[in-house]
């Protein structure tokens, strides 16, 4: 099964992903790893999409699909895969859907983890991160034992830069302008399936287990 991951920055597709990934033996495809892979490995594809990174470009949608369809090609892949944070708009979604029709080849669920702004906006500036060994905690639903300091090595926590409500909505709105028209675009190829995001992780899953069986 070839599924899409959709949902707003904080909505938990990523654990989603991860879960579906583990539960179903198919892999967890981010366009952020096989961009690195590629680079580490100096391949071809690897060498081009680092010129463009190098001068601080965006990677153009042709060769981000290019280097998706060389990763799913591979054979771990042959059961299906979950991709996640790629196509982010209709024209990677519309290059994505014309690549995999030439091997006969099509997405069979695009599931959207639907979670509204303010949620996220709470969730998000909620979170603390320890700089030095890498923990993190929520304010209300992990919190330090003892409040800004980490449990593991006594440092001060932090409110990150990404995390912090501005830029959290400035966030929201990017992906409102440009990643949200696919909830339409993946719903008009009926392949759409919505849960609800504000659940508890495992109930999401379990949600998610029931579309996809």
């Amino acid at each position: 099964m070839k599924i899409v991951m959709l949902g707003a920055p904080g909505a938990g597709k990523g654990t989603q992903a991860s879960m579906i990934a583990e539960n179903f033996g198919i892999p967890h495809i981010s366009t952020g790893d096989i961009f690195r892979a590629n680079i580490k490995n100096g391949t071809e594809l690897g060498k081009e999409a680092k010129a463009y990174m190098d001068k601080g470009e965006l990677v153009p949608d042709e060769l981000t699909v290019r280097l998706l369809l060389d990763r799913v090609a591979q054979d771990d892949c042959k059961e299906g895969y979950v991709l996640d944070g790629f196509p982010r708009t209709i024209p990677q979604a519309e290059v994505l859907e014309k690549e995999l029709e030439k091997t006969g080849d099509k997405i069979d669920k695009a599931v959207n983890v639907d979670v509204p702004d303010e949620n996220i906006v709470r969730r998000m500036s909620g979170r603390r991160a320890c700089l030095k060994c890498g923990a993190t905690y929520h304010i209300v639903h992990i919190p330090p034992k003892k409040e800004g300091i980490c449990d593991v090595c006594g440092s001060e926590l932090v409110l990150r830069d990404d995390d912090k409500e501005e830029t959290v909505k400035n966030r929201l709105d990017v992906y409102h302008k440009q990643t949200s028209p696919l909830i339409d675009f993946y719903s008009k190829r009926n392949v759409l399936e919505t849960v609800d995001g504000t659940k508890d992780s495992k109930e999401v899953f379990e949600d998610i287990k029931k579309i996809l069986k």
